[in-house]
């Protein structure tokens, strides 16, 4: 029986994060008996226009309040910390080199699986941290399956579909919310919802 630390990753601009991360980061923790989640806000992100995405120390600091009182969940800015863009296959070498005996799980939306060849270095990825996948909306079970296999058997790799259906919310229908005057109470942790509003983010 094994005995290696689980340790699962969500990462993200989290511009801002908001309750779809949460929910998603704590059920999967739930669900494969995680001993952690990390939460890792990209510093400067390959597929992000960089002129909307806020200021990184607002977005660690949201991101760290979002978590507080959640003892499993952490805040980690290896990817904020370097310098350049964030790639997520540094980012897992990186954290395999730290700690060798840890398995880490990769938690993502089936958008980004269907988009993962696209990333830099999929070999990598693939071979440092198991995937688990959160089923989107309307999305075809059967579709995503057999990307699963396709991926599973061109990588060798350990792919799992959650049984958590994601939440539809998006950190740009915030944006775009707040801008409007809309209220976004209860899409956001209500320490986010803090921040927004002293600092008064988004409004422009």
């Amino acid at each position: 029986m094994s005995t290696k630390r689980k340790v699962g990753i969500i990462g993200g601009t989290f511009n801002p994060i908001h309750m779809g991360h949460l929910i998603l980061a704590e059920n999967a923790y739930d669900e494969f008996k995680l001993d952690e989640i990390l939460f890792i806000p990209t510093g400067i992100s390959h597929f992000k226009d960089p002129s909307i995405v806020l200021d990184k120390k607002k977005r660690i600091a949201m991101t760290g309040g979002a978590i507080d009182d959640n003892p499993h969940f952490a805040l980690s800015t290896i990817e904020t910390d370097r310098p350049g863009n964030s790639y997520t296959y540094e980012t897992l070498e990186e954290l395999k080199k730290r700690n060798p005996d840890t398995k880490y799980y990769l938690i993502v939306g089936a958008d980004s699986l269907f988009q993962i060849e696209e990333w830099m270095n999929t070999e990598s990825i693939m071979a440092n941290a198991a995937i688990l996948v959160a089923v989107r909306k309307g999305q075809s079970h059967e579709e995503l399956q057999a990307k699963v296999d396709e991926l599973s058997a061109k990588y060798n790799a350990e792919i799992h579909i959650l049984k958590f259906t994601y939440i539809d919310i998006s950190s740009t229908e915030i944006r775009q919310r707040i801008k409007e005057g809309k209220t976004i109470k209860y899409m956001v942790a209500e320490d986010t919802l803090n921040y927004i509003n002293k600092f008064n983010l988004y409004r422009d």
